[in-house]
């Protein structure tokens, strides 16, 4: 699991770990413990905007926000539709 800065807690980290669940989070800066991770697994933290951005712009397609359809798959294949226009815009 990968989260931000608010997710550094060592009680939720032994809790997701008894789970079999790797958090991944940078530390906080006032952090008083030893630090628990390497810079390794926070190069997959870095890339987690680009998630995050494609969340954003197809919250600009008022039907996928709204969703009017009732059908999973109708409603999946607007989320496609919206990500090839996503796609193309930025190619």
């Amino acid at each position: 699991m990968i989260g931000d800065r608010a997710y550094d807690s060592d009680p939720l980290d032994t809790a997701l770990q008894e789970r079999g669940i790797e958090m991944i989070a940078p530390h906080r800066r006032n952090r008083k413990k030893p630090k628990t991770q390497d810079g390794r697994k926070l190069r997959r933290y870095k890339r987690r905007w680009k998630i995050e951005r494609l969340f954003a712009w197809l919250g600009n397609f008022r039907r996928l926000v709204v969703r009017y359809e009732r059908r999973a798959e109708n409603y999946l294949g607007f989320v496609r539709l919206g990500c090839i226009v996503i796609l193309l815009r930025y190619l």
